[in-house]
């Protein structure tokens, strides 16, 4: 399996500290955040993972070679993006990327996460949706992406940080898709996988709740939260160094 791993933002609200480490190397348990994300992808049986850059793109090039070189049972393919294309615009980009493969995952660098991908994708085959989302229980609805799900747990209705959220099933960042999805992409060269192409999507996607630990990292205060709540006694032991 192969997955799309969205990591070209700016971090601009996590400043200082993005001011010179990009925000997917930013460290949490000793660790930058693409280690964990090659940990939990490798354990789901990724082998190929495609990385999106844009800013401070030399220290996650330079990540990439030293990696890849270490030969871990999985390799990252760099994607550099002279301008910003938008999560929904790496993808459709890089459609190539996947196009021997039935499934495949979307995943936004910015989590911090121990999601059970495996149960995830599992679901995902089970269902035969052109999407499955992860989903978890947000204290914050209005600030996520909001799903409403029926009885076979379909997503129904999906909006964008709803100023009177239905629910509190909040949108992980997590996706598995097939290429049917490709379908659903605007035409432009800039697109946002959130606003412009979910959407499309509602009543031929599914959600998947997980109870799992996830957090994005994005705001300092999530940040210093994640620090404090991540349990590195659990993952060092399997962590390659």
């Amino acid at each position: 399996m192969k997955a799309y791993l969205l990591a070209a933002g700016f971090g601009s609200r996590l400043r200082p500290i993005t001011d010179t480490i990009p925000k997917c190397l930013v460290e949490v348990g000793g660790h930058p955040m693409l280690d964990w994300w090659a940990k939990l992808l490798k354990e789901a049986g990724v082998t190929e993972v495609l990385v999106n850059t844009h800013y401070l793109r030399d220290q996650v090039h330079t990540y990439i070679e030293s990696f890849n070189k270490e030969n871990q049972g999985i390799s990252f393919v760099e994607f550099y993006e002279e301008e910003l294309l938008g999560s929904g615009g790496t993808v459709r980009a890089n459609q190539a990327f996947t196009s021997k493969e039935d499934d495949f995952l979307i995943c936004y660098a910015d989590n911090l996460c121990n999601v059970n991908l495996h149960k995830l994708i599992e679901f995902h085959r089970q269902k035969q949706g052109i999407l499955t989302m992860a989903l978890f229980r947000t204290n914050h609805p209005e600030q996520c992406g909001i799903a409403e799900l029926d009885e076979q747990d379909r997503i129904i209705d999906f909006v964008e940080k709803p100023q009177q959220p239905k629910c509190n099933l909040a949108n992980a960042g997590i996706y598995v898709a097939n290429q049917q999805i490709f379908e659903y992409f605007p035409q432009e060269e800039f697109s946002d996988f959130g606003k412009d192409v979910l959407p499309k999507l509602v009543g031929k996607m599914y959600g998947w709740e997980t109870e799992d630990y996830l957090i994005d990292i994005g705001t300092m205060d999530n940040y210093e939260k994640a620090k404090r709540e991540w349990n590195y006694d659990y993952y060092k032991d399997t962590l390659t160094d």
